[in-house]
């Protein structure tokens, strides 16, 4: 273990552990942190504590004339003034310095060679420590020997509150990001999720800058050397999906789009681990082993198994673990530009198709919508699925309006004659209650289909609501699957559910208007049809 030097930080503790090995980091963290344990898999067992889950309300970005123009201020990107970041960087480095020992860790974002971020994480718990070893790319000794400064430092004192009454602070857990400094600065959450997703913040600020695509995805290669990246938020089946045995994995969450392809920001893999089971998800339940962090999980007396069922702590129960623990991981994560760009959605009201291919406005539409739908809850009186969007499929980690993501993604699709595709793992026949949720097998037909080059030659209708060119033949899918219209037995209910959807997301895209083309904003759904 290297020394290193964080006076400058306002950090003088004497005993600093810089990329601890992790028998050391696994030591530490059994006696030093409560409850903290060991697996009888080898997977360290953390507790973050009363956040289970991150905090995107406490989340401020500093407001400097050399990036306000650039930052989507809003519910996203709320700001803060530099004497407000100055006493939060302050006040985590008073309590730092009263811990007995600290760990560093000096790793990379991003695997491309000429884009990686050199990022240092400074914190007070083993376990932080270990998840950023793992969520980030490992240095060889001799680039740790070379680090130099970092390009973006982490700052956790998560343990330590905000002070509530300080300026911009609305309770006493403050996520702060400054572009100026490339500082995080972390109070009162202890979820190490934040550090994560605040590496992706920048890159999402950065990429962009220098005209690549920072992209919230999975991102696959077959053997034949066509990759392609998923899109789709939680429940629409992009971890399963992405573990696909005939194609190797490049990554399972953050990736950029740059001039000679695509590359992953991490190094390692953040899944969920609700229900998770080694019949459902072989390939990560083999990798929750030594060197990976399993958070807020029960374990079971007295072998020390994880009740990967019980979510008593949270239903946020999660695992982070090497990529390369996946046994089909594309080492180094890289790949040529994607044939194709897959949108998956969940449609719990069951009238998308179960695929469809986009134009490049239509692409550019559905992009910035981010849609899924979530089945009716037990809450009574709720007897209808709920929309839910989210702007590029990762609102709550942009920087940039999210026009400028989709004119980036428009911009590699036109250069690289780039196949989208918008495929429904949701419902057909009617909504949720009444349809039924398509078979796995023919969504993995389907994408199947896409990845081989064959979809791209098949026939297509166009949808009257949304406007979008249905596939109407795919091999091993049957065709009345394929058109919602005739899946459903009640052809009224179909349209004015249909037309519902159409309006949400209609209402939904309004917010978005300013500043793009009437084409982009003409290419949504017609709920008039």
């Amino acid at each position: 273990m290297q020394t290193v030097d964080l006076s400058h930080y306002g950090i003088h503790v004497s005993e600093i552990l810089r990329n601890a090995p992790t028998p050391v980091l696994y030591e530490h963290a059994v006696r030093f942190e409560q409850g903290t344990r060991i697996s009888v898999s080898g997977a360290l067992v953390a507790y973050s504590g009363a956040k289970t889950g991150r905090s995107p309300a406490d989340k401020r970005v500093v407001k400097h004339p050399n990036s306000e123009a650039d930052v989507w201020w809003g519910n996203v990107n709320r700001p803060l003034n530099w004497h407000a970041f100055a006493l939060n960087r302050t006040r985590a480095a008073d309590y730092l310095n009263t811990r007995e020992r600290l760990y560093v860790i000096d790793a990379f974002a991003g695997w491309h060679p000429q884009h990686k971020l050199k990022v240092r994480v400074i914190c007070s718990r083993p376990y932080h420590a270990l998840f950023m070893k793992t969520m980030l790319i490992r240095p060889t000794p001799e680039e740790l020997a070379n680090f130099g400064t970092p390009d973006f430092t982490i700052i956790n004192a998560g343990a330590f509150p905000a002070n509530k009454l300080s300026e911009g602070m609305t309770s006493q857990t403050s996520i702060a990001l400054c572009f100026e400094t490339r500082e995080m600065v972390i109070l009162g959450s202890e979820y190490a999720g934040e550090m994560k997703k605040g590496v992706f913040t920048l890159m999402n600020y950065l990429m962009p800058k220098e005209g690549m695509l920072s992209m919230h995805c999975s991102a696959t290669i077959g053997n034949n050397g066509r990759s392609s990246v998923l899109f789709g938020l939680s429940g629409t089946g992009k971890t399963t999906l992405s573990a696909d045995p005939k194609r190797h994995l490049i990554g399972d969450d953050e990736h950029v789009w740059c001039d000679d392809g695509i590359f992953n920001i991490e190094g390692g893999c953040y899944a969920k681990a609700i229900d998770l089971t080694p019949e459902s998800e072989p390939e990560i339940y083999q990798a929750l082993r030594f060197g990976a962090v399993l958070e807020n999980v029960v374990l079971k007396q007295p072998a020390l198994e994880v009740d990967f069922h019980d979510t008593s702590i949270t239903q946020n129960t999660r695992g982070a673990y090497p990529i390369e623990y996946i046994p089909n991981a594309q080492i180094p994560c890289m790949g040529g530009h994607p044939s194709d760009v897959i949108f998956l959605t969940c449609d719990a009201f069951g009238v998308l198709p179960p695929v469809a291919k986009l134009t490049t406005e239509q692409a550019m539409y559905h992009f910035i919508s981010g849609y899924t739908a979530k089945v009716a809850g037990t809450e009574e009186g709720v007897t209808e699925p709920s929309t839910t969007f989210s702007a590029c499929f990762g609102a709550p980690f942009l920087v940039w309006h999210p026009g400028k993501y989709a004119e980036l993604l428009a911009e590699k699709m036109r250069q690289h004659q780039v196949n989208v595709w918008l495929v429904n793992t949701g419902w057909t026949g009617g909504s949720y209650g009444t349809g039924h949720r398509i078979r796995l097998a023919y969504t993995r037909a389907i994408v199947d289909a896409i990845h081989s080059g064959e979809l791209a030659q098949a026939p297509t209708q166009v949808d009257p609501f949304f406007k979008i060119a249905t596939v109407t033949q795919v091999p091993n899918v049957p065709d009345a699957l394929l058109l919602p219209a005739t899946a459903w037995k009640d052809r009224a209910a179909y349209e004015n559910t249909a037309r519902k959807l159409a309006a949400a997301f209609v209402a939904n895209f309004h917010q978005f208007e300013s500043g793009l083309s009437g084409v982009v904003c003409a290419a949504g759904p017609n709920p008039d049809a």
